[in-house]
Formats: structure tokens, sequence, C-alpha cells
């Protein structure tokens, strides 16, 4: 008794493909928002060290140009942070996106793989409802076979 193959096989497959690239550019997603994060982290840090470098010598400072560069300096570094969330924000979004992607091609390949199993069980009981008839036919001619 050989197994009915079922007709969206081809489609189910295609499914299967799906998803997994889908985790694939999930994990990207992560890994992209991870190192963003880590790079805003650092670049916090930073700004905290410099800050405090800047506050003990603060008083050693005489000329007002080098007191505008510092202050220069220290905008540029809260606009680059503040840039950097605003990527990290972006990011998450993506990374939302991703995850509600996968959720989607998950849902596509289960519906199919459902299906699946339904027809699987539906040939199973058929070709047994055979089997049944087949040996029932069986029984009855030898019984109404004369001997």
């Amino acid at each position: 008794m050989a197994g009915k193959i079922f007709e969206l096989e081809q489609v189910l497959l295609y499914r299967r493909e799906m998803e997994k690239l889908r985790k694939q550019e999930l994990a990207a997603a992560k890994l992209v928002l991870e190192q963003a994060s880590q790079e805003l982290k650092r670049e916090e840090e930073l700004v905290e060290q410099l800050t405090q470098e800047f506050q003990r010598c603060q008083q050693g400072i005489e000329c007002i140009d080098d007191m505008r560069m510092y202050s220069d300096f220290f905008a540029r570094k809260r606009e680059e942070v503040r840039q950097q969330k605003e990527q990290i924000e972006r990011l998450g979004r993506i990374m939302n996106e991703k995850r509600s992607d996968l959720m989607e091609a998950s849902k596509d390949k289960k519906v199919l793989e459902s299906l699946k199993e339904k027809k699987t069980i539906e040939f199973r009981q058929e070709m047994a409802t055979k089997e049944r008839n087949f040996l029932d036919e069986i029984s009855i001619q030898k019984k109404v076979k004369p001997t």
C-alpha cells in the first residue's frame, strides 16, 4: 500500500523555506539591533568619561576658544547619541516587522501541515475501509463457494 502524495507538497516545501528565510531575517535584524545598542552604550560611556574629564580640568582652561571647542564637541556628541537612539528605534521597528513576517509565515506553513495531516488521516481511513471491504468480500466468497 503506497502512500498517496499530498497535492500541495510543493507549496508546503515553499512555505517551509519561507519560514526558514524569515527566521534568518529576524536573527539578522536582532543582531543589527544588538550591535547598535552596544554602540550607543559605548558612546554614552565615552561621553560620561569625557564629561568627568572636562569637569576635572575645567578650572585650568583659560581661553574662551578652548571652552567653545569643548562645548561644540559635547553638542556634537549629544547629537550623535540622539541619532543613534533614533537608529535603534528604527531597527526595533524593523525587527518587529520581521517578527510579524515570521509569525505569518509560520501560520501559513502550519495551515498546510494541518491540511496534509488531515488528508493523511483521511487516506488511511479510506485504505482501511477498502481493506476491510476486500477482506469481507473474500470471506463471503469462501462461504458461498461449494466444497
